[in-house]
């Protein structure tokens, strides 16, 4: 195990935090917020600056490191960003609680949304800012950022990329890997400018559209609200925002063959057809169950599409509180917050392309129980999938159950009902931030004790990383010198 290497790259991350710490400092200048919120800010910055260039002043001498280490110094940097990130919420006394500070942190950067703030609206200007900046920081991952602007650390850095970029496989657009997260960065800030202006062209508040622009790019669901989004009250911005959640869990590979013109080649990515084929049979489906509840048609199907957006897309944002909606609905948005977005997007769950491997390989051992001698070849892309592939996919899935049931029985302990539980956990282990019943979406995480909480966290960061990263963490041979 390279230590220094984890060290320097991990200090050099602190470092961005400090930087990044500045805007909300200006937000809270601007707005003339009281000395508690800018000197929340200032010593935040001082300890995290100090620290990071501390940990990164002496350069390893052994510069080279590997899988294990750059899931090492993934899963490290997600709880250090977190544990310092929360420090504004505790000084400023915002947030009381050291646990529910980390949480609304890890939230935060995770781009889950899961909130235990029984009133949003009480926190300053600056304090929100910060909690949604951590949606746009989180959204494409802290070391792709890092790794856009940070030199030499080249030729390793794919390990650092596999571990944070979501989906099965992971594939470079350019030679470089920083060439790669710069690409994957400008892609993902030209979107969140472009998804900015016109919010505010649509009659949403200038600071209103950097809050919730970050956070359905982050596609994270932070709001400024307690209403959320049905706060405006105004149908276009809600199909805008509908429409940019699911644009956002989109895998960002296609939007650059798009800047190279390659248009039809993208339209023709399978996943992007399971995926909106998947947003399409569930609003249908939706759409007609709770037709009956609503004496307008245009309402229902609006509060349908932005709930599916919302939900597949791994956002959280909402518009209706779709707990009243029925059973047959839920089946149909637990399966939503199952499968997540796009491999490759700034969403979470699953990822589409899993969900399509695994429907195709159950589908090919029927057939090979029906006829044995049959050589069944299946494809993904157009390219007949490996068996090494259709393993590791089969593997996560497995993986993903039994980390799934581990905080189920932990979180269980400590719900009033198993929906509650059940949706407590797919919910954050999803990154989707609302569940069902006592954590709904007009509900929050306050009322579960602290051990709940770290254990939700851990969730919430194993989700967006993905798992393997956090238990390579929590492995004790990752410790042990080579």
């Amino acid at each position: 195990m390279n230590y220094s290497i984890v060290r320097f790259i991990l200090g050099r991350t602190l470092l961005i935090e400090a930087a990044l710490l500045c805007a909300p400092l200006l937000i809270a200048i601007i707005y003339q917020e009281g000395i508690a919120d800018i000197g929340a800010f200032l010593i935040t910055i001082v300890v995290v600056f100090a620290i990071g260039a501390l940990m990164s002043f002496r350069r390893p001498k052994v510069s080279d490191f590997y899988a294990r280490e750059g899931f090492m110094m993934v899963t490290l940097t997600w709880f250090l960003l977190s544990l310092f990130g929360a420090m504004p919420f505790l000084i400023s006394g915002s947030i009381a609680s050291p646990v529910d500070a980390f949480f609304e942190t890890v939230s935060g950067f995770t781009t889950t949304g899961a909130s235990i703030l029984n009133d949003v609206e009480v926190l300053s200007r600056s304090m929100l800012f910060w909690r949604s900046l951590t949606h746009l920081i989180g959204g494409m991952g802290v070391l792709v950022f890092a790794l856009a602007i940070l030199p030499k650390v080249e030729s390793e850095a794919v390990h650092i990329m596999r571990a944070e970029v979501p989906g099965p496989t992971f594939g470079k657009l350019m030679a470089r890997v920083s060439q790669t997260a710069r690409i994957l960065y400008k892609i993902y800030l030209v979107m969140t400018g472009v998804l900015i202006l016109v919010l505010i062209v649509f009659g949403m508040p200038v600071y209103d559209s950097f809050i919730h622009a970050f956070g359905a790019a982050g596609t994270g669901g932070f709001s400024i609200y307690n209403a959320s989004i049905a706060h405006y009250g105004k149908p276009a911005l809600e199909i805008i925002l509908g429409i940019a959640m699911l644009l956002f869990g989109v895998n960002f590979y296609l939007y650059y063959l798009i800047m190279l013109r390659q248009v039809k080649t993208a339209l023709k990515n399978e996943e992007l057809r399971w995926f909106f084929s998947i947003v399409a049979a569930a609003v249908i489906m939706i759409s007609l169950i709770v037709l009956p509840s609503y004496e307008n048609i245009a309402t229902a199907f609006r509060d349908v599409f932005f709930t599916v957006s919302s939900l597949i897309s791994t956002t959280g944002y909402v518009t209706v509180d779709f707990a009243n909606w029925p059973m047959s609905a839920h089946v149909i948005l637990l399966f939503l917050m199952f499968c997540g977005s796009m491999a490759g997007s700034t969403g979470g769950g699953i990822k589409v392309s899993r969900i399509a491997i695994i429907v195709k390989t159950v589908f090919q051992d029927i057939r090979h129980a029906i006829s044995p001698n049959r050589r069944i070849v299946v494809t993904f892309e157009n390219k007949p999938l490996s068996s090494s592939l259709q393993q590791s996919v089969s593997v996560y899935f497995m993986t993903y159950i039994i980390f799934f049931a581990f905080c189920l029985l932990t979180v269980s302990f400590d719900s009033p009902t198993f929906i509650t539980a059940f949706s407590a956990v797919a919910a954050t282990f999803n990154n989707i931030g609302p569940g069902m019943d006592a954590v709904g979406p007009t509900s929050n995480y306050s009322d579960f004790s602290n051990w709940t909480k770290m254990v939700l966290s851990l969730a919430m960061v194993a989700g967006r990383l993905e798992i393997y990263p956090v238990l390579v963490l929590l492995s004790p041979k990752t410790w042990r010198k080579l």
